[in-house]
């Protein structure tokens, strides 16, 4: 019998807020609904962000909060060896070719208004063909082009509107980076990896990372990966309309502890404009 799985994943690079809470809250009640188990991931690969006072803080506020889940946690920074593998698979693939552009060099290619992908700017491929020197730090970057002739359906099934084709959305990314000069694994490697390692059935997720999830499912289909069912929830927003976020100076929990505020009060706080369906 299949156990059915999902996953709550933050980084510790800052404390939980009120954004963090919402999203945690839709994916405990949506696995609730689905009679399926929550697994805790800590997301650390980016070193030069991440703490490990962060990473306490936020196990501590998601148990006092009344969040449980399956086993023990997995962190990313200790999975280095998956996504190697998968590297060397891509590169066996002719899929991955090497970029020393920095932001500058990408905002510089673009001679009009840029656009704009899951990474930020769209990057042009200006390194791809290119002869570079090895032994300087260079990023891997997903030669989309041919990774999305080599992949077959970019299909996925997702809670709220069935089946969508992720094809259309991959085209427009450009060639995103698999592998950083500075950390190493990306964002897009790693999780994709985890989920498939992990046995996830059900990735919960902001409407925002559509792209990304296009990215990933373009990774799905060239490492032969089991694909998940995917819900793509409302973000919490400010007042003005803004995605909640700790650079905005979004409520912290730990301050809103340190107010009196106790666990069912915050949960409501974060859950006020969203209800399951």
């Amino acid at each position: 019998m299949t156990c059915t799985l999902t996953r709550f994943a933050p980084s510790p690079n800052g404390l939980l807020h009120l954004g963090h809470v919402y999203a945690a809250q839709v994916v405990w009640d949506m696995a609730n609904h689905l009679g399926a188990e929550v697994l805790l991931r800590i997301e650390d690969t980016d070193f030069t962000r991440c703490r490990p006072d962060f990473e306490t803080a936020i196990i501590d506020d998601l148990r006092w909060l009344g969040f449980s889940w399956k086993g023990a946690v997995v962190r990313q920074s200790e999975r280095k060896p998956l996504y190697d593998r998968a590297v060397n698979e891509l590169k066996r693939m002719g899929l991955l070719y090497p970029c020393q552009c920095s932001r500058k060099d990408i905002e510089a290619s673009w001679k009009g208004a840029p656009e704009f992908g899951p990474e930020g700017m769209r990057y042009r491929g200006t390194c791809k063909g290119k002869t570079l020197d090895l032994q300087q730090p260079v990023a891997w970057r997903l030669d989309m082009q041919a990774a999305l002739l080599r992949a077959g359906s970019l299909g996925v099934q997702t809670v709220e509107k069935g089946a969508i084709d992720f094809r259309p959305l991959a085209e427009a990314t450009g060639d995103v980076v698999l592998l950083r000069k500075d950390i190493g694994s990306s964002y897009h490697l790693s999780v994709t990896i985890d989920d498939a390692d992990q046995d996830v059935t059900h990735v919960i997720r902001g409407e925002d990372m559509k792209e990304a999830t296009a990215v990933h499912r373009v990774l799905q289909s060239l490492l032969g990966l089991a694909v998940p069912v995917y819900h793509f929830h409302p973000l919490l927003t400010e007042v003005d309309g803004r995605k909640l976020a700790k650079r905005d100076g979004a409520e912290g929990v730990r301050v809103l502890r340190e107010q009196g505020y106790s666990a069912q009060e915050i949960r409501a706080l974060a859950v006020r404009h969203w209800s399951l369906t």
